[in-house]
C-alpha cells in the first residue's frame, strides 16, 4: 500500500508538540509493516526537499507563511498537494491520503476532488485547544469550520480517545460509526534511560536529593501550567525543597514567570522552554513526579512518556488523561484547580512507597499502548476504506 501522510510537524523537520511524535512514529511503524510511506511536511532551515529516514520518505515543503494561521495552513496545503503530484508523477498514485489535524484540510479538499480516499486524524479540536471554551473571534470560527469540513469530506475519521470521539460527534455531528478510536502508541525502550538523577539535577542548579516535579507541554491555557504555578506555594508549605521544571514553550511563559515572582516561588521554578528530545528524555528520567494539569486533553502522549520512564503521574481528570488513568493505581487524578493539584502532589511526596507502587503500575499499563497493535488497527481501517470506495 502506498500511503501519503500530511502533517504540519514531524520529529525530523519542525516539531511543535505531541503531534510530531505521533505522526512520525506512526509513519515509521507503517514502514516496518512493509507499507510504502511518504510524509509531506514543512521544511526546516537547511534541510533538503527529499529525505529518507527509517524507511519513511520525507517531502519537505516551503511556502509563504502568510499573515495569519488560516493563510499559513492554506499555503502549506497547496505546497503539499504540489508535492503529492510531483511524487505521483514518478512513483505512481497513492492508495490512501492520511491527514493530521485541521491545518491540512485544504490539501485534503483538493485531493478528495481528484477522487483519492481520505483519512483524517483529529488530535484535538479548536474548542479543546481553547480550554473547552467557545471563542467568538474570527480565527476560532474559521478553524472550527475547517475541522467540521474535514470530517465531512473524509472517508473515515480517526481520533485518539473515546473522549475525543464523543467531542467530535457533539461539536461537528460526525457520525459515530465514521469515527475510529486509534490511540497514540509508544516504544517504552525509546524513553527509559539509565541516568543518575542527582547529576542531572545538579546540572540545572538543583540539589541532587531535592524532589523535582516536572510539567511537560505547551505553555498554553489548554495545558493548565498556570494551575500548577498557583499550586506551588501549597506544595512548598508541605515540603520546602521541592523544585518545579516546566518543559515547553508558549504564549503564557511571560505571565507564568511574572506570577511565580508575585507568589515568591520563582527560586523553586525553572522554565526551560523547548529542549532537544535527548535533553527532554534525560530530564524526564531524572524527575520524581510528572504533573499534567490540563484543562482539555484529547489523549496525552506525555502520560505514556511518564509511564514509560517509570514516573508517578498527577493529572487532571479530563479527556484522555481521565480515561486512561486508574485512580490511585497507576496515577493520581485531581480536580482542575490548584488546591486539588497541590493535594495530589503532596500525597505522593508524603508517601514514597505509594509513589513507587503507582510508578510501577504505570510502567505495566504502558505496554498496552504498543505500536504493533495500533498500526495493525490502522492498516485494517485503510483496507476498509479501500473496499468501500
Amino acid at each position: 500500500m502506498r500511503i501519503a501522510i500530511l502533517s504540519w510537524e514531524s520529529l525530523y523537520t519542525i516539531q511543535v508538540g505531541g503531534l510530531a511524535v505521533a505522526a512520525t512514529r506512526l509513519a515509521e511503524e507503517l514502514a516496518k509493516k512493509g507499507q510504502e510511506v511518504y510524509f509531506f511536511t514543512r521544511r526546516a532551515p537547511g534541510q533538503p526537499q527529499y529525505m529518507t529516514i527509517n524507511n519513511v520518505h520525507y517531502y519537505t515543503c516551503v511556502f509563504d507563511p502568510g499573515q495569519n494561521s488560516l493563510l499559513f495552513a492554506y499555503n502549506m496545503s497547496k505546497a503539499m498537494v504540489s508535492g503529492v503530484h510531483e511524487v505521483e508523477k514518478y512513483e505512481g498514485e497513492f492508495d490512501i491520503i492520511h491527514g493530521h489535524d485541521w491545518l491540512v484540510v485544504d490539501a485534503l479538499h483538493d485531493l478528495k476532488n481528484e477522487g483519492k480516499p481520505i483519512v483524517l486524524t483529529y488530535h484535538s479540536t479548536e474548542y479543546g485547544r481553547n480550554g473547552g471554551i467557545f471563542g467568538d473571534w474570527w480565527e476560532f470560527k474559521e478553524i472550527s469550520g475547517k475541522e467540521w469540513y474535514g470530517g465531512y469530506i473524509a472517508n473515515k475519521v480517526t481520533t485518539v480517545s473515546n473522549y475525543m470521539k464523543n467531542e467530535l460527534h457533539w461539536l461537528y455531528k460526525i457520525p459515530l460509526d465514521k469515527i475510529e478510536v486509534i490511540p497514540n502508541g509508544i516504544d517504552p525502550s525509546s524513553v527509559k534511560l539509565d541516568v543518575d538523577p542527582g547529576k542531572v539535577k545538579e546540572r540545572y542548579g538543583i540539589h541532587p536529593l531535592a524532589p523535582v516535579v516536572q510539567f511537560i507541554g505547551r505553555l498554553e491555557y489548554q495545558k493548565g501550567p498556570d494551575l500548577l504555578i498557583e499550586a506551588v506555594p501549597k506544595i512548598l508549605a508541605n515540603r520546602w525543597d521541592v523544585k518545579f521544571i516546566f518543559i515547553g514553550q508558549g504564549s503564557m511563559r511571560n505571565y507564568l514567570e511574572k506570577r511565580a515572582k508575585e507568589l515568591n516561588v520563582d527560586q523553586a521554578v525553572k522554565f526551560l522552554g523547548f529542549v532537544p528530545h535527548w535533553k527532554f528524555l534525560e530530564l524526564l528520567n531524572a524527575c520524581d513526579i510528572v504533573c499534567l494539569p490540563s484543562r482539555n486533553e484529547p489523549f496525552g502522549i506525555a502520560l505514556l512518556e511518564a509511564w514509560a520512564a517509570g514516573k508517578p503521574v498527577v493529572a487532571t481528570d479530563v479527556g484522555g488523561l481521565g480515561e486512561n488513568i486508574d485512580n490511585f493505581i497507576n496515577g493520581v487524578k485531581v480536580y482542575m484547580n490548584p488546591d486539588s493539584i497541590a493535594w495530589g502532589i503532596n500525597y505522593l511526596l508524603n508517601s514514597p512507597k505509594e509513589m513507587q507502587k503507582i510508578a510501577l503500575e504505570g510502567s505495566k499499563k504502558v505496554s498496552k499502548f504498543n505500536w504493533k497493535d495500533i498500526v495493525n488497527k490502522l492498516i485494517t481501517l485503510y483496507d476498509m476504506v479501500l473496499k468501500t470506495i
